[in-house]
């Protein structure tokens, strides 16, 4: 990394967060700090929103999950737009109306504070492993970049984004995502641009799509019913609709960006930008992954991304078996570009697609895949705990490998970015809900700078607990998959008892209590015994918990133990 990376990453950074203190110099009430007045306008309600969602997880880990699997991750997101339409139109006018600082304030109002307590302990566990995991995202580019001991560098990132978020609240949250959210969409625009500029001269986009497309990493839609595939029309059209409907209307950390709106109508108006954006963002970050694979069809990829595995299994007894398949791929390389050559030839002249080559491309993508798979298993010879899974490092590969000086710095600062303004939410929601939902519940007629000072040392407490989840986070698999399954397993019980509160009426607080309590045992069980894809649990989860409340409200009703 040289001094001019150094330079645009430490400037960039440094802008964001002195002009964020700058125009945020701390709160006396809980209002102002919680819900910034209710002053925001609604593009910054927006900015606010896709910047919470877009960690620095998305921009890392969602290329290498393109480049492995294609474009297929994007199913995910197909329930978002319609999710934000009900969200905008059901939750955010009750929300509002009530007044209320959390999104489970509004629960105790309609059932008990048995559900309030219950739905905001489910939030504090979720969000907090998640939280976890956005802090530590950009703490593996630094480790890979300057070989420093990745816990350590948990614990300094955390650090900085406990300070950054305790100081200034969701002011300081709001007006730095904006900045944020510019350096995070002009960085990644140049990166893509560079990498297609970067191709062999002959190569334009339409032969990109080509080449990605004969290696099935074009294949978008899937309309198979199998419940165990993880991405299809119907998972992301269902699962992922509810996913992102407990996610946008249920998760403090995105509830509390909106309810600082200056109205119902901004807040809706924010939100509704979301839906319209949120799609194609996602489209374009995982496009940029799958053009990365095409780059190494034209240059040398390594055997194994992660360069702490590599190094580990080079110092080691196996030193020469991984050599060994390091030199096959030497040869497969070789043979890709030759073959990726010819198609390209072949499609300015033909302006057709030779299946044979087609056939010879899908063929050495096989034997490629088979040399990194026994690549994982001499690595797990020297250490059967590593984590072999290397898809999070595929994209800071190619950015610490291939980017130009300056460009590199820019790119890093689009992740820091991006990690910075959703741990921020994530630690503001999480000190919010703490304060408000069980702290101030129990401690009451203090005041409200009281109130401050609690979420802030809550916050703080938060970022603790969520730097020690990001000390262990190396052990599972591809993080975006991650946050997603952490979120999948919590939201869907959450989202059932929302759903009864807005539009069941005749379901009270102990049988929506006990019946959300069955279902997210259930949940818990049903993901322990993997049989489905995760998405369909917040399906399952939101169904299970309307139903058994519904049969525990009948029951009740019947034997007269609550008043109907």
């Amino acid at each position: 990394m040289e001094n001019l990376d150094w330079i645009v990453l430490s400037v960039t950074l440094s802008f964001i967060v002195i002009y964020g203190i700058l125009k945020t110099k701390g709160s006396a009430n809980v209002k102002d700090y919680l819900l910034d007045n209710n002053e925001t306008p609604w593009f910054t309600v927006g900015v606010s929103v896709m910047a919470t969602q877009a960690s620095a997880i998305t921009f890392l880990s969602t290329p290498g999950q393109a480049y492995h699997d294609g474009m297929g991750f994007v199913q995910f997101y197909f329930g978002l737009p319609l999710a934000m339409i009900v969200i905008a139109y059901t939750f955010i006018p009750i929300y509002h109306r009530l007044k209320v600082y959390t999104a489970y304030e509004y629960l105790e109002q309609r059932f008990n504070i048995e559900t309030r307590t219950l739905a905001a302990i489910l939030f504090l566990i979720q969000r907090g492993l998640g939280t976890g995991i956005t802090i530590y995202a950009p703490s593996i580019i630094l480790s890979a970049l300057l070989g420093w001991n990745l816990n350590m560098l948990n614990i300094i990132i955390g650090i900085l984004v406990i300070v950054y978020t305790v100081t200034g609240g969701t002011k300081a949250v709001n007006v730095t995502q904006k900045h944020q959210m510019f350096v995070i969409m002009s960085g990644m625009f140049i990166i893509f641009f560079y990498i297609l500029a970067n191709l062999p001269h002959e190569v334009d986009f339409s032969n990109v799509l080509h080449i990605a497309g004969a290696n099935e990493k074009m294949d978008i839609l899937d309309f198979s019913y199998n419940p165990e595939t993880r991405y299809t029309f119907w998972s992301g059209i269902t699962g992922g609709f509810f996913l992102m409907l407990s996610y946008f209307g249920t998760d403090q950390s995105q509830v509390g960006r909106y309810l600082s709106g200056k109205s119902v109508k901004e807040s809706q108006m924010g939100l509704i930008m979301n839906g319209i954006l949120k799609v194609p963002m996602q489209f374009f970050i995982l496009l940029t992954g799958v053009l990365v694979f095409v780059f190494f069809q034209f240059n040398d990829a390594p055997l194994h991304f992660n360069p702490t595995n590599v190094e580990k299994v080079k110092a080691s007894e196996y030193k020469a078996d991984y050599e060994n398949l390091e030199q096959k791929l030497t040869q497969i390389n070789t043979d890709k570009k030759i073959v990726n050559q010819i198609y390209i030839e072949q499609l300015k002249h033909n302006e057709f697609d030779n299946p044979i080559l087609k056939k010879q491309m899908v063929a050495l993508s096989l034997k490629e895949k088979d040399l990194r798979e026994d690549a994982k298993e001499v690595i797990k010879k020297v250490d059967e705990k590593t984590e072999t899974n290397d898809k999070d490092y595929v994209f800071l590969y190619f950015i610490l490998n291939y980017l130009p000086k300056g460009l590199l710095g820019l790119l890093l600062a689009v992740i820091f970015s991006a990690a910075m303004s959703s741990s921020a939410s994530g630690l503001n929601s999480l000190g919010a809900t703490s304060a408000i939902d069980i702290y101030k519940r129990n401690v009451s007629n203090k005041s409200d700078k009281h109130y401050v000072v609690a979420t802030q040392y809550f916050t703080v407490f938060w970022g603790i607990i969520a730097i020690g989840f990001a000390c262990i986070s190396s052990l599972f698999e591809n993080l975006i998959q991650l946050v997603n399954i952490i979120g999948s397993i919590f939201y869907g019980t959450v989202l059932g008892i929302f759903l009864i509160g807005f539009y069941i009426k005749y379901i009270k607080g102990k049988a929506v209590f006990i019946g959300a309590c069955v279902s997210q045992l259930t949940i818990f069980y049903i993901f322990y015994l993997d049989v489905v894809s995760y998405l369909w649990l917040n399906f399952i989860g939101a169904l299970l918990t309307i139903t058994l409340s519904f049969l525990f409200q009948k029951y009740y009703n019947k034997h007269k133990k609550i008043p109907i």
